[in-house]
Protein backbone atom coordinates (compact mmCIF):
# COMPACT_ATOMS: atom_id res chain seq x y z
CA UNK A 1 0.00 0.00 0.00
CA UNK A 2 1.32 3.43 -0.94
CA UNK A 3 1.52 6.25 1.59
CA UNK A 4 -0.81 8.24 -0.67
CA UNK A 5 -3.41 5.49 -0.42
CA UNK A 6 -3.14 5.46 3.38
CA UNK A 7 -3.64 9.22 3.46
CA UNK A 8 -6.66 8.80 1.19
CA UNK A 9 -8.15 6.22 3.56
CA UNK A 10 -7.71 8.65 6.45
CA UNK A 11 -9.46 11.46 4.58
CA UNK A 12 -12.33 9.16 3.63
CA UNK A 13 -12.82 7.98 7.21
CA UNK A 14 -12.69 11.52 8.57
CA UNK A 15 -15.28 12.70 6.03
CA UNK A 16 -17.60 9.85 7.01
CA UNK A 17 -17.13 10.64 10.71
CA UNK A 18 -17.75 14.39 10.37
CA UNK A 19 -20.71 13.81 8.04
CA UNK A 20 -22.38 11.62 10.62
CA UNK A 21 -21.35 13.85 13.53
CA UNK A 22 -23.36 16.55 11.80
CA UNK A 23 -26.31 14.19 11.41
CA UNK A 24 -26.23 13.56 15.17
CA UNK A 25 -26.52 17.33 15.71
CA UNK A 26 -29.33 17.69 13.18
CA UNK A 27 -31.32 14.82 14.69
CA UNK A 28 -31.55 16.77 17.94
CA UNK A 29 -33.49 19.53 16.17
CA UNK A 30 -37.18 18.70 16.17
CA UNK A 31 -38.63 17.90 12.73
CA UNK A 32 -35.34 18.77 11.02
CA UNK A 33 -34.79 15.38 9.38
CA UNK A 34 -37.59 12.91 8.58
CA UNK A 35 -37.42 9.23 9.37
CA UNK A 36 -35.15 6.95 11.36
CA UNK A 37 -31.42 7.77 11.47
CA UNK A 38 -28.98 4.84 11.51
CA UNK A 39 -25.26 5.64 11.67
CA UNK A 40 -21.98 3.77 11.20
CA UNK A 41 -19.91 5.75 13.73
CA UNK A 42 -16.94 3.60 14.75
CA UNK A 43 -17.10 1.42 11.63
CA UNK A 44 -15.56 3.86 9.13
CA UNK A 45 -12.49 1.72 8.43
CA UNK A 46 -14.58 -1.01 6.83
CA UNK A 47 -16.20 1.30 4.29
CA UNK A 48 -12.97 3.17 3.55
CA UNK A 49 -10.80 0.07 3.33
CA UNK A 50 -13.12 -1.99 1.15
CA UNK A 51 -14.18 0.79 -1.21
CA UNK A 52 -10.59 2.03 -1.39
CA UNK A 53 -9.66 -1.29 -3.02
CA UNK A 54 -12.35 -1.00 -5.70
CA UNK A 55 -12.49 0.57 -9.15
CA UNK A 56 -15.29 2.86 -10.30
CA UNK A 57 -17.04 0.12 -12.33
CA UNK A 58 -17.17 -2.21 -9.34
CA UNK A 59 -20.61 -2.43 -7.72
CA UNK A 60 -21.54 -2.15 -4.05
CA UNK A 61 -24.76 -3.30 -2.40
CA UNK A 62 -25.33 -1.66 0.98
CA UNK A 63 -27.54 -2.08 4.04
CA UNK A 64 -29.28 0.28 6.47
CA UNK A 65 -25.92 1.60 7.77
CA UNK A 66 -25.02 2.97 4.34
CA UNK A 67 -23.65 6.52 4.60
CA UNK A 68 -20.05 5.36 4.98
CA UNK A 69 -20.26 2.93 2.07
CA UNK A 70 -21.74 5.55 -0.24
CA UNK A 71 -19.24 8.28 0.66
CA UNK A 72 -16.31 5.87 0.38
CA UNK A 73 -17.51 4.76 -3.07
CA UNK A 74 -17.41 8.38 -4.23
CA UNK A 75 -20.99 9.62 -3.88
CA UNK A 76 -21.40 13.41 -3.55
CA UNK A 77 -21.99 14.33 0.13
CA UNK A 78 -24.25 17.22 -0.95
CA UNK A 79 -26.60 14.86 -2.79
CA UNK A 80 -26.61 12.34 0.06
CA UNK A 81 -27.43 15.08 2.58
CA UNK A 82 -30.21 16.45 0.37
CA UNK A 83 -31.66 12.96 0.09
CA UNK A 84 -31.54 12.53 3.86
CA UNK A 85 -33.45 15.82 4.16
CA UNK A 86 -36.01 14.51 1.64
CA UNK A 87 -35.26 17.24 -0.93
CA UNK A 88 -35.75 16.92 -4.67
CA UNK A 89 -32.03 17.59 -5.34
CA UNK A 90 -31.08 14.41 -3.48
CA UNK A 91 -29.63 11.28 -5.04
CA UNK A 92 -33.12 9.85 -5.47
CA UNK A 93 -35.12 13.09 -5.65
CA UNK A 94 -36.09 12.86 -1.98
CA UNK A 95 -37.90 9.55 -2.42
CA UNK A 96 -35.55 7.20 -0.59
CA UNK A 97 -34.63 9.19 2.49
CA UNK A 98 -31.70 7.99 4.57
CA UNK A 99 -32.42 4.26 4.50
CA UNK A 100 -32.84 3.33 0.83
CA UNK A 101 -30.32 5.47 -1.04
CA UNK A 102 -29.01 4.32 -4.41
CA UNK A 103 -26.29 6.18 -6.33
CA UNK A 104 -26.00 4.52 -9.76
CA UNK A 105 -23.46 7.14 -10.88
CA UNK A 106 -20.83 5.47 -8.67
CA UNK A 107 -22.32 1.97 -8.99
CA UNK A 108 -23.81 2.00 -5.49
CA UNK A 109 -26.87 0.24 -6.84
CA UNK A 110 -28.91 -0.60 -3.78
CA UNK A 111 -29.41 0.09 -0.09
CA UNK A 112 -31.88 -2.25 1.56
CA UNK A 113 -33.12 -2.29 5.15
CA UNK A 114 -34.31 -5.88 4.82
CA UNK A 115 -31.84 -7.86 6.94
CA UNK A 116 -29.92 -10.08 4.53
CA UNK A 117 -31.91 -8.71 1.60
CA UNK A 118 -28.93 -7.33 -0.26
CA UNK A 119 -26.93 -10.56 -0.31
CA UNK A 120 -28.88 -12.37 -3.06
CA UNK A 121 -29.10 -9.09 -5.00
CA UNK A 122 -25.30 -8.95 -4.98
CA UNK A 123 -25.16 -12.49 -6.33
CA UNK A 124 -27.44 -11.45 -9.19
CA UNK A 125 -25.25 -8.44 -9.96
CA UNK A 126 -22.12 -10.58 -9.91
CA UNK A 127 -23.79 -13.10 -12.22
CA UNK A 128 -24.49 -10.27 -14.68
CA UNK A 129 -20.83 -9.18 -14.50
CA UNK A 130 -19.66 -12.71 -15.19
CA UNK A 131 -22.18 -13.20 -18.01
CA UNK A 132 -21.05 -9.96 -19.68
CA UNK A 133 -17.38 -10.86 -19.12
CA UNK A 134 -16.84 -7.48 -17.48
CA UNK A 135 -13.62 -6.91 -15.55
CA UNK A 136 -15.29 -5.85 -12.30
CA UNK A 137 -16.69 -7.24 -9.06
CA UNK A 138 -19.60 -6.80 -6.66
CA UNK A 139 -19.22 -6.12 -2.94
CA UNK A 140 -22.08 -6.74 -0.52
CA UNK A 141 -22.01 -5.15 2.95
CA UNK A 142 -24.12 -6.71 5.71
CA UNK A 143 -24.13 -7.09 9.49
CA UNK A 144 -23.52 -10.16 11.62
CA UNK A 145 -27.26 -10.62 12.16
CA UNK A 146 -27.78 -11.07 8.41
CA UNK A 147 -25.43 -14.06 8.48
CA UNK A 148 -28.17 -15.99 10.30
CA UNK A 149 -30.70 -15.41 7.51
CA UNK A 150 -31.48 -18.07 4.95
CA UNK A 151 -30.67 -15.60 2.18
CA UNK A 152 -27.04 -15.53 3.35
CA UNK A 153 -26.59 -19.30 3.03
CA UNK A 154 -28.47 -19.62 -0.26
CA UNK A 155 -26.54 -16.73 -1.81
CA UNK A 156 -23.11 -17.97 -0.70
CA UNK A 157 -23.90 -21.46 -1.97
CA UNK A 158 -24.88 -20.17 -5.41
CA UNK A 159 -21.97 -17.71 -5.62
CA UNK A 160 -19.51 -20.49 -4.87
CA UNK A 161 -21.20 -22.96 -7.21
CA UNK A 162 -21.02 -20.52 -10.12
CA UNK A 163 -17.63 -19.02 -9.21
CA UNK A 164 -19.06 -15.51 -9.16
CA UNK A 165 -16.97 -12.32 -8.73
CA UNK A 166 -18.55 -11.24 -5.44
CA UNK A 167 -17.03 -10.25 -2.09
CA UNK A 168 -19.26 -10.74 0.94
CA UNK A 169 -18.29 -8.23 3.65
CA UNK A 170 -19.71 -8.92 7.08
CA UNK A 171 -19.39 -5.89 9.36
CA UNK A 172 -19.46 -7.66 12.70
CA UNK A 173 -20.17 -4.82 15.12
CA UNK A 174 -21.07 -7.17 18.04
CA UNK A 175 -24.81 -6.35 18.04
CA UNK A 176 -27.78 -7.22 15.85
CA UNK A 177 -30.28 -4.60 16.88
CA UNK A 178 -30.16 -4.99 20.68
CA UNK A 179 -28.89 -8.59 20.70
CA UNK A 180 -25.26 -9.51 21.24
CA UNK A 181 -23.89 -11.97 18.72
CA UNK A 182 -23.51 -14.80 21.25
CA UNK A 183 -27.25 -14.56 21.97
CA UNK A 184 -28.18 -15.67 18.47
CA UNK A 185 -25.10 -17.38 17.02
CA UNK A 186 -23.06 -20.29 18.39
CA UNK A 187 -19.84 -19.63 16.48
CA UNK A 188 -17.42 -16.83 17.34
CA UNK A 189 -16.34 -16.04 13.78
CA UNK A 190 -18.80 -15.65 10.91
CA UNK A 191 -15.90 -16.20 8.49
CA UNK A 192 -15.71 -19.93 9.32
CA UNK A 193 -19.01 -20.42 7.50
CA UNK A 194 -17.16 -19.87 4.22
CA UNK A 195 -15.69 -23.35 4.64
CA UNK A 196 -19.08 -24.92 4.00
CA UNK A 197 -19.18 -23.29 0.57
CA UNK A 198 -15.55 -23.97 -0.37
CA UNK A 199 -14.58 -20.32 -0.50
CA UNK A 200 -11.96 -18.37 1.48
CA UNK A 201 -13.13 -16.88 4.76
CA UNK A 202 -10.97 -14.29 6.45
CA UNK A 203 -11.26 -12.40 9.73
CA UNK A 204 -9.77 -8.91 9.64
CA UNK A 205 -9.48 -6.09 12.18
CA UNK A 206 -12.36 -3.88 11.09
CA UNK A 207 -10.84 -0.89 12.90
CA UNK A 208 -7.66 -1.06 10.79
CA UNK A 209 -8.37 0.56 7.43
CA UNK A 210 -5.10 -0.64 5.91
CA UNK A 211 -5.74 -4.25 6.94
CA UNK A 212 -9.27 -4.09 5.52
CA UNK A 213 -7.93 -2.59 2.29
CA UNK A 214 -5.34 -5.36 1.87
CA UNK A 215 -7.87 -8.12 2.54
CA UNK A 216 -10.41 -6.63 0.13
CA UNK A 217 -7.77 -6.09 -2.55
CA UNK A 218 -6.71 -9.74 -2.28
CA UNK A 219 -10.35 -10.84 -2.55
CA UNK A 220 -10.90 -8.61 -5.59
CA UNK A 221 -7.78 -9.96 -7.30
CA UNK A 222 -9.04 -13.47 -6.67
CA UNK A 223 -12.44 -12.64 -8.18
CA UNK A 224 -10.91 -11.17 -11.33
CA UNK A 225 -8.71 -14.25 -11.73
CA UNK A 226 -11.88 -16.32 -11.98
CA UNK A 227 -11.36 -17.96 -8.59
CA UNK A 228 -14.77 -17.03 -7.20
CA UNK A 229 -16.12 -15.32 -4.08
CA UNK A 230 -14.63 -14.50 -0.66
CA UNK A 231 -16.23 -13.93 2.73
CA UNK A 232 -14.55 -11.17 4.76
CA UNK A 233 -15.52 -10.67 8.39
CA UNK A 234 -14.49 -7.24 9.66
CA UNK A 235 -14.53 -7.15 13.47
CA UNK A 236 -15.65 -3.69 14.56
CA UNK A 237 -18.13 -1.92 16.84
CA UNK A 238 -20.93 0.59 16.53
CA UNK A 239 -20.51 3.41 19.02
CA UNK A 240 -24.10 4.56 18.86
CA UNK A 241 -27.41 2.76 19.17
CA UNK A 242 -29.14 0.85 16.43
CA UNK A 243 -30.72 4.21 15.54
CA UNK A 244 -30.57 7.66 17.07
CA UNK A 245 -33.74 6.93 19.09
CA UNK A 246 -31.97 3.97 20.73
CA UNK A 247 -30.65 4.86 24.22
CA UNK A 248 -28.20 1.91 24.27
CA UNK A 249 -29.31 0.59 27.66
CA UNK A 250 -28.15 -2.90 26.62
CA UNK A 251 -24.59 -1.79 25.77
CA UNK A 252 -22.23 -1.61 28.79
CA UNK A 253 -20.72 1.88 29.07
CA UNK A 254 -17.27 0.44 29.69
CA UNK A 255 -17.57 -1.65 26.52
CA UNK A 256 -18.40 1.42 24.44
CA UNK A 257 -15.51 3.34 26.04
CA UNK A 258 -13.07 0.51 25.35
CA UNK A 259 -13.98 0.40 21.67
CA UNK A 260 -13.81 4.18 21.39
CA UNK A 261 -10.20 3.90 22.57
CA UNK A 262 -9.66 1.83 19.43
CA UNK A 263 -11.08 4.53 17.14
CA UNK A 264 -10.15 3.66 13.54
CA UNK A 265 -9.77 7.33 12.55
CA UNK A 266 -7.44 8.13 15.45
CA UNK A 267 -5.47 4.93 14.85
CA UNK A 268 -4.54 5.81 11.28
CA UNK A 269 -3.96 9.48 12.15
CA UNK A 270 -1.43 8.52 14.82
CA UNK A 271 0.34 6.16 12.42
CA UNK A 272 0.65 8.87 9.78
CA UNK A 273 2.03 11.33 12.33
CA UNK A 274 4.42 8.81 13.87
CA UNK A 275 5.86 7.91 10.47
CA UNK A 276 6.22 11.55 9.46
CA UNK A 277 3.84 11.17 6.54
CA UNK A 278 1.77 14.15 7.65
CA UNK A 279 2.22 17.15 9.92
CA UNK A 280 -0.05 18.60 12.58
CA UNK A 281 -0.63 21.62 10.35
CA UNK A 282 -1.64 19.40 7.41
CA UNK A 283 -4.08 17.58 9.68
CA UNK A 284 -5.66 20.88 10.67
CA UNK A 285 -5.99 21.81 6.98
CA UNK A 286 -7.64 18.48 6.16
CA UNK A 287 -10.02 18.86 9.10
CA UNK A 288 -10.97 22.36 7.97
CA UNK A 289 -11.59 21.27 4.37
CA UNK A 290 -13.74 18.33 5.45
CA UNK A 291 -15.77 20.44 7.87
CA UNK A 292 -16.40 22.91 5.04
CA UNK A 293 -17.53 20.05 2.79
CA UNK A 294 -20.01 18.91 5.42
CA UNK A 295 -21.31 22.43 6.11
CA UNK A 296 -21.73 23.03 2.37
CA UNK A 297 -23.70 19.78 2.18
CA UNK A 298 -26.07 20.92 4.90
CA UNK A 299 -26.45 24.35 3.31
CA UNK A 300 -27.19 22.75 -0.06
CA UNK A 301 -29.82 20.49 1.52
CA UNK A 302 -31.46 23.28 3.48
CA UNK A 303 -31.64 25.58 0.44
CA UNK A 304 -32.93 22.87 -1.91
CA UNK A 305 -36.65 22.70 -2.76
CA UNK A 306 -39.04 20.05 -1.55
CA UNK A 307 -40.45 17.70 -4.22
CA UNK A 308 -43.77 18.78 -5.69
CA UNK A 309 -46.69 16.49 -4.76
CA UNK A 310 -47.09 15.37 -8.36
CA UNK A 311 -43.53 13.99 -8.40
CA UNK A 312 -44.72 11.08 -6.26
CA UNK A 313 -46.12 9.62 -9.49
CA UNK A 314 -42.83 9.93 -11.39
CA UNK A 315 -40.03 7.34 -11.58
CA UNK A 316 -42.38 4.45 -10.86
CA UNK A 317 -42.97 1.33 -12.95
CA UNK A 318 -46.64 0.72 -12.19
Amino acid sequence: MTNQKRLGLYKTMLLIRRFEDKLVELCKIERKIPGMMILCTGQEAVAAGVCGSLERDDVIISNHRSHGHLIAKGADPKLIMAEIFGKRTGCNKGKSGTLHIAVPEVNALCTTTVVGGGIPIAVGTAFAQQYKKSNCVTVCFFGNGAADEGSFHEALNMAALWNLPVIFVCENNVYSGAQRMEEHTKIKDIAVRAMAYDMPGEVVDGNDAAAVYEAALKARTRCLAGEGPTLLECKTYRWRGHGEADHQVYQPKEEIAAWMERCPVDKLQKELLREGLISEQELLTIEKEINETVENSVRFAEESPWPAPGEALEDVYV
